[in-house]
């Protein structure tokens, strides 16, 4: 088995995706053995079903915004049965909590349509264009107990044009999160990323790796 990644997901999937994209394309050496969404209608779980990935509706119907009680236990208890060393959230709509990031401590990682810390939380490509920035983006992290406040791993900008809109801007961010996500991806399943207090430093690897 290649690296066995989990991932959670509440809407549409492109990242996941993605993900599942590059992985048949040979870019990416990972396996996703699992696919979880709290939304039973979720588009990514028939993208899942198309990739021949294992994929779960576990609803959580005891709080709206955060994975809590019974249904944080069976997501846990699920990742933990399929060997998962790397929980990857792609769209996933609820805040995770203690128990969840104790159980998978270091492990979860986060793509995010701006430039952290700027213009965290929902919308964040709306909050960006409105605010009249010049230049936007996309970030992936780790996750912690706040919301988008982990450490960085990687970041990629992209520019707001005058004549954007909100949708064209946010297509654009779209194309690099696709790339950067598999990237962080390949760097955690090769032991390359180190945490030192709020940096995270990318290890190098052999000369033909940095080459390509």
């Amino acid at each position: 088995m290649e690296f066995p990644i989990g991932v959670l997901v509440s809407g549409r999937g492109s990242n996941l995706e993605a993900i599942l994209l590059h992985i048949k394309e040979g870019k990416l050496n990972v396996e996703v053995v699992a696919v979880i969404s709290d939304n039973e209608d979720a588009r990514a779980l028939k993208i899942a079903e198309e990739y021949g990935v294992d994929g779960y509706y576990i609803p959580c119907i005891e709080k709206k915004t955060a994975l809590v009680g019974e249904a944080e236990r069976k997501y846990i208890e699920l990742f933990q049965k399929k060997g998962v060393k790397l929980v990857v959230l792609a769209g996933f709509m609820r805040i995770l909590k203690k128990d969840f990031l104790t159980a998978f401590k270091g492990r979860i990682i986060n793509i995010h349509p701006a430039l952290l810390p700027s213009f965290k939380g929902l919308n964040a490509q709306k909050q960006a264009f409105e605010y009249g920035v010049k230049i936007s983006g996309c970030t992936v992290h780790f996750i912690d107990e706040g919301v988008d406040t982990g450490p960085i791993i990687l970041q990629e900008p992209v520019p707001v044009f005058d004549d954007d809109s909100v949708d064209t801007l946010s297509r654009r961010i779209l194309k690099h999160e696709h790339e950067i996500y598999s990237r962080a991806i390949q760097l955690f399943s090769e032991g390359r990323l180190k945490i030192e207090d709020r940096r995270v430093r990318i290890i190098a690897g052999s000369t033909e790796e940095e080459r390509s």
